[in-house]
Parts: structure tokens; sequence; C-alpha cells
């Protein structure tokens, strides 16, 4: 079944009533059980097709395991692939499906949902005392690497940005033309690595953060599960929920975590990062990088 346990209980009803189905209800019930992510981005025009009958046996198949018609069929698959349980690719043919019957506004709704549910579900598993400590860490250390590849290296080269607005010895990695471990050959105890990656995990990232804690470098790591193996060997720990209906994991939680962590490095810092922050933007304002007002 195409690797995937998507609809479970469906497939297996679908199995428990074969011999119930007509031979063209079982040709059409044969591709399902074969092919179960199609259903979640397919019309029944275009399953019948695919099965080689007509629309009319696919919607006598559905009514056959409890459901009222073909939409209500595809509904527990479609649900499963914006929950995650598909390929990237699979999620983009169903965005697509989407789109194609004008079904964009349910697409904004879900799309919204979901980046409020991340924040609220990221934050209520998130203490202050957890962001302080590992802020602490952060603003006592010598060098403060910021490790993010694929969606995640934009996430950690403006987090890095920021940063240098106030604090120095920030350094987003991988530098171009390096690697990630190339780029933590020389760091140890002083040091902190924030590392970030969600499922599926970025190879780099994980030996990245196997290789500091060789090295003695301290970790703070965000992923999406308490099992995400950067998470697991971490001296502080942030899991994100990254549910989306989108085909990349959302960012959104991990760019509030990011930021609100960023927040708390300020908090606990000296009295001397509001002079640097004075001093660095006083500069841009001196070398006219803003569009002054005028007035």
């Amino acid at each position: 079944m195409n690797g995937t346990n998507v609809s479970q209980s469906i497939l297996d009803r679908l199995s428990d009533e074969w011999g119930a189905l007509t031979p063209e209800a079982q040709k059409a019930a044969r591709y399902v059980l074969e092919n179960p992510l199609d259903v979640g981005v397919s019309t029944v025009r275009e399953i019948a097709q695919a099965a080689q009958v007509k629309p009319n046996t696919v919607v006598r198949m559905a009514r056959q395991v409890g459901f009222d018609g073909y939409d209500d069929f595809r509904a527990p698959f479609r649900e499963a692939i914006r929950a995650g349980q598909a390929s990237f690719p699979d999620r983009a043919r169903w965005l697509q499906s989407i789109g194609r019957e004008g079904a964009l506004g349910g697409l904004y709704a879900d799309m919204v949902g979901a980046a409020i549910r991340n924040i609220e579900e990221t934050f209520a598993a998130i203490t202050a005392e957890e962001l302080k400590a590992a802020a602490e860490t952060i603003w006592g250390s010598r060098n403060v690497y910021v490790l993010g590849v694929g969606v995640n290296n934009s996430n950690a080269r403006n987090f890095t940005y920021l940063a240098s607005t106030g604090m120095k010895d920030f350094h987003a990695i991988p530098r171009p033309g390096s690697t990630p471990v190339d780029d933590l050959a020389w760091a140890d105890g002083r040091d902190v690595l924030i590392a970030m990656t969600c499922q599926p995990y970025r190879r780099e990232v994980v030996e990245a953060v196997r290789i500091a804690k060789e090295q003695g470098i301290r970790v703070v790591a965000i992923s999406d599960s308490p099992a995400s193996p950067i998470i697991l060997g971490a001296d502080h720990g942030f899991v994100v929920a990254a549910d989306t209906p989108q085909f990349f994991p959302s960012s959104v939680s991990t760019i509030a975590v990011l930021e609100t962590l960023l927040s708390f490095v300020i908090a606990v810092a000296s009295d001397e990062i509001v002079a640097r922050v004075e001093r660095f933007h006083k500069r841009r304002h001196d070398l006219g990088i803003y569009e002054e007002d005028g007035r």
C-alpha cells in the first residue's frame, strides 16, 4: 500500500467487505488498497479512470463500507495527507487538487488555524524558566553558532542578523562553501550551538549536534518531537508544533521560539547591550541606510 498507514481502518473495511463487492467494485477497491494516497488528491472520475471502472462503481464501493458517497469516503484520506501522513509530493498534489476544485477558502482557513494552533501548542509546553536558562547559556558563551539547513537556513540567518544588532560573535552556519562540522572544528565548551531541524531530520544537523557534544559544546535544539535526535542530546531543548496543510513543515513556531529566545538573551544580558544597540542603529542612521521621514 505504497508504504503508508493512511486511513488504515477504511482500508481494513474494504478488505473485510471484499466478498460482498461486485467484480467491478472489486476493481475499484483494489486500486484504492494499492494506491490509498491517490484517493486524497483525486476526484471520483480520476479514481474511476485509474481503476478502469465507471464513476458510479466507485460511489457504490464507498457506500458498501459505510459512507454516503465518494466525498465522505475521501475526507479521511485528505485529512491524513493534511496531517502529514504522506510524502512531500503527495501533499503538493493535494494542494493542487484543492485549487482545481475551487476550495481555496477552506485552505486559507486551514492555514490560519494551523499557524495559530502551532503557536499555542508550542508555547504551552515551554516555560519562561526554560527560556531563561537557555538565554543565560547563550549570553555567557564565547561564540554562538546557529545551524539551520534547507528551510531553516533562513531562520538561522535571520536570528543571527537580529542578534548582531546588539551582540558579537554570532555565526550562522554552514558558512558559504563550508560544512557545519568544519565550522565547529575549533569550538569547545566555551561555545554554544543552536541547531534546528524537523522531520525528516537533516543528517548534517544531527551529525553536527553529535560532534558538538563530543567537543563539549553546549547545545540548544529546536525540533518537532521530544524524541528528535537533536533534542535527545541537547542541554536545552524546545519542541515546536509544525503541523500545516502545506507540503513542508511550518516554520511559524520555530521563528516564534527563536524571536522569544533572543528577547530573553537581551533581557538577561548586561547593561552594555543597550549601548551596543543604540550605537549600532545610530551608525545606520548616520550612514543614511534608512529613508528619513523628512518632516
